[in-house]
């Protein structure tokens, strides 16, 4: 597929409430980190099986974010599902990021990949304490239930148009990045709502449309998932390290 599918959700996260301006120090480490990912996704595009494929550039950024910023656990993929991704988008790729014993959530730390930049390596030292300490308070075991049962979520929407195996890998990224403590989109390392937008329409289609109330996307699928198990909506396990947290959870009065 060579053009990115249109987005029926075009409103940007910048229009919506914002807890505070970031300060120029983040600003700036957050710029540093965007251009290493830009950088690293380029890379996995010069593999590419198809340079205009929308699915091919997405993949080359998801796997990109969580490469440069040494975080291989969060991509969520099994030796499987990582072999059977690069044969289909990246089989031309030479030399692979050394993988951690498991991609799973139950396997090994994360292992950064060789991303040749300095500015990747300096970006990923820099983010990699404070996204440890995001996460470290959570409980393991809300983790895993949250993936598995989310995952299980976005496969029984999977759009039938698309290879399965793509859309295996990209529910377990989803699910895993919803451990992160920032918005979705920045989770996943695209560029605003509108990929993240894009990317759900194309391969979940039947649950973007409920999404009437135009939430953010990390709230409505922990919302959709807590439906669907007849629970009371809340936040998904990444949320409360978000600075946005207390416009998306307001306290209770």
């Amino acid at each position: 597929m060579g053009q990115s599918p249109r987005s029926l959700h075009t409103m940007s996260d910048d229009t919506l409430p914002r807890s505070s301006a970031t300060p120029p120090a983040m600003a700036a480490q957050a710029e540093r980190l965007d251009e290493a990912c830009a950088e690293r996704a380029s890379q996995w595009m010069s593999a590419a099986v198809d340079g205009c494929s929308f699915d091919t550039h997405l993949f080359a950024k998801l796997i990109a974010a969580r490469e440069v910023r040494g975080e291989w656990v969060l991509l969520g993929l099994s030796q499987t599902q990582w072999d059977g991704l690069v044969s289909r988008h990246f089989a031309g790729a030479l030399a692979l990021p050394a993988l951690p014993g498991s991609f799973a959530l139950l396997g090994t730390a994360g292992l950064r990949g060789p991303a040749d930049s300095a500015a990747a390596a300096a970006a990923a030292t820099a983010t990699a304490a404070a996204a440890a300490a995001a996460t470290m308070t959570l409980n393991k075991q809300e983790h895993v239930e949250f993936v598995s049962a989310l995952r299980a979520l976005l496969l029984q929407c999977v759009n039938p148009a698309v290879p399965l195996g793509d859309a295996d890998c990209l529910a377990s990224i989803i699910a895993h990045a919803c451990l992160r403590p920032d918005h979705l989109w920045r989770d996943l390392g695209l560029a605003g709502r509108d990929e993240v937008s894009a990317m759900l329409e194309r391969y979940f289609p039947s649950l973007v449309v409920l999404n009437v109330e135009n939430l953010r996307w990390k709230k409505f699928l922990a919302r959709q998932l807590a439906l669907s198990l007849g629970k009371e909506p809340g936040p998904a396990p990444g949320c409360p390290g978000c600075q946005d947290y207390g416009y998306c959870f307001p306290p209770v009065a």
